[in-house]
Protein backbone atom coordinates (compact mmCIF):
# COMPACT_ATOMS: atom_id res chain seq x y z
CA UNK A 1 0.00 0.00 0.00
CA UNK A 2 1.27 3.39 -0.95
CA UNK A 3 0.16 7.00 -1.03
CA UNK A 4 -0.19 6.66 -4.81
CA UNK A 5 -3.26 4.49 -4.15
CA UNK A 6 -5.12 7.40 -2.53
CA UNK A 7 -7.03 9.71 -4.85
CA UNK A 8 -6.78 13.47 -4.49
CA UNK A 9 -10.28 13.41 -2.93
CA UNK A 10 -9.24 10.91 -0.24
CA UNK A 11 -10.73 7.79 -1.83
CA UNK A 12 -8.64 4.65 -1.34
CA UNK A 13 -8.44 3.00 -4.76
CA UNK A 14 -8.04 -0.57 -3.54
CA UNK A 15 -11.52 -0.63 -1.98
CA UNK A 16 -13.17 -0.33 -5.38
CA UNK A 17 -14.34 -3.36 -7.39
CA UNK A 18 -12.97 -1.74 -10.54
CA UNK A 19 -9.50 -1.67 -9.01
CA UNK A 20 -9.65 -5.30 -7.84
CA UNK A 21 -10.01 -6.86 -11.28
CA UNK A 22 -8.54 -10.21 -10.19
CA UNK A 23 -11.19 -10.52 -7.45
CA UNK A 24 -14.07 -9.08 -9.46
CA UNK A 25 -13.36 -9.97 -13.11
CA UNK A 26 -16.80 -8.91 -14.36
CA UNK A 27 -16.41 -5.31 -13.22
CA UNK A 28 -15.00 -2.68 -15.56
CA UNK A 29 -11.38 -1.77 -14.96
CA UNK A 30 -10.55 1.67 -13.62
CA UNK A 31 -7.33 3.33 -14.65
CA UNK A 32 -7.22 5.20 -11.37
CA UNK A 33 -7.31 8.91 -10.73
CA UNK A 34 -3.73 9.38 -9.68
CA UNK A 35 -2.09 6.25 -11.04
CA UNK A 36 -3.64 6.60 -14.48
CA UNK A 37 -2.41 10.15 -14.84
CA UNK A 38 1.02 9.66 -13.29
CA UNK A 39 1.71 6.61 -15.45
CA UNK A 40 0.62 8.39 -18.62
CA UNK A 41 -2.24 5.94 -19.32
CA UNK A 42 -4.67 8.84 -18.95
CA UNK A 43 -4.10 12.29 -20.44
CA UNK A 44 -4.19 14.84 -17.65
CA UNK A 45 -4.58 17.66 -20.16
CA UNK A 46 -8.04 16.23 -20.89
CA UNK A 47 -9.07 15.88 -17.24
CA UNK A 48 -12.47 17.38 -16.53
CA UNK A 49 -12.21 17.13 -12.75
CA UNK A 50 -11.14 20.50 -11.32
CA UNK A 51 -9.86 18.73 -8.22
CA UNK A 52 -7.39 16.56 -10.16
CA UNK A 53 -6.12 19.47 -12.21
CA UNK A 54 -5.61 21.62 -9.11
CA UNK A 55 -4.07 18.87 -6.98
CA UNK A 56 -1.89 17.03 -9.50
CA UNK A 57 -1.05 19.64 -12.15
CA UNK A 58 -1.14 23.05 -10.54
CA UNK A 59 -0.01 22.22 -7.00
CA UNK A 60 1.85 18.91 -7.47
CA UNK A 61 0.29 17.43 -4.31
CA UNK A 62 -0.38 13.82 -3.36
CA UNK A 63 -3.90 14.59 -2.12
CA UNK A 64 -5.98 17.61 -1.22
CA UNK A 65 -5.12 16.91 2.43
CA UNK A 66 -1.69 18.43 1.73
CA UNK A 67 -3.05 21.69 0.35
CA UNK A 68 -2.37 24.93 2.27
CA UNK A 69 -5.74 26.25 1.02
CA UNK A 70 -7.68 23.27 2.42
CA UNK A 71 -10.66 23.27 2.36
CA UNK A 72 -11.39 25.14 -0.85
CA UNK A 73 -14.49 25.82 -2.93
CA UNK A 74 -13.71 22.87 -5.21
CA UNK A 75 -13.69 20.48 -2.26
CA UNK A 76 -16.75 22.08 -0.68
CA UNK A 77 -18.72 21.60 -3.91
CA UNK A 78 -17.52 17.99 -4.14
CA UNK A 79 -18.52 17.21 -0.54
CA UNK A 80 -21.96 18.76 -1.06
CA UNK A 81 -22.87 16.41 -3.89
CA UNK A 82 -25.77 14.08 -3.24
CA UNK A 83 -24.39 10.75 -2.12
CA UNK A 84 -23.04 9.06 0.96
CA UNK A 85 -19.53 8.59 -0.38
CA UNK A 86 -18.80 12.31 -0.74
CA UNK A 87 -19.18 12.88 3.00
CA UNK A 88 -16.90 9.91 3.61
CA UNK A 89 -14.19 11.34 1.36
CA UNK A 90 -14.25 14.46 3.52
CA UNK A 91 -13.76 12.31 6.63
CA UNK A 92 -10.87 10.52 4.96
CA UNK A 93 -9.08 13.76 4.07
CA UNK A 94 -9.64 15.03 7.61
CA UNK A 95 -8.19 11.79 8.98
CA UNK A 96 -5.11 12.16 6.78
CA UNK A 97 -4.63 15.77 7.88
CA UNK A 98 -4.88 14.84 11.57
CA UNK A 99 -3.06 11.50 11.57
CA UNK A 100 -0.91 11.30 8.44
CA UNK A 101 -0.74 8.89 5.53
CA UNK A 102 0.95 6.08 7.43
CA UNK A 103 -1.88 5.70 9.93
CA UNK A 104 -4.45 6.11 7.15
CA UNK A 105 -2.89 3.26 5.16
CA UNK A 106 -2.73 1.03 8.26
CA UNK A 107 -6.51 1.38 8.57
CA UNK A 108 -7.21 1.35 4.84
CA UNK A 109 -5.78 -2.11 4.22
CA UNK A 110 -8.71 -3.55 6.25
CA UNK A 111 -11.32 -2.09 3.89
CA UNK A 112 -12.68 -4.23 1.08
CA UNK A 113 -15.27 -3.48 -1.56
CA UNK A 114 -16.21 -0.38 0.39
CA UNK A 115 -15.85 2.13 -2.46
CA UNK A 116 -13.73 4.33 -0.26
CA UNK A 117 -15.86 4.02 2.87
CA UNK A 118 -14.12 5.10 6.02
CA UNK A 119 -14.56 2.73 8.94
CA UNK A 120 -12.13 3.64 11.67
Amino acid sequence: MTISEIGCCGAYCKTCMNWQKEKYPNERTCLGCKLGYKSGIRDLSKAKCRMKVCCFVERKLETCADCPDYPCEVLEAFWNKNGWKYKQYKKQLEFIRQNGYEKYLINAHKWERAHGRLTL
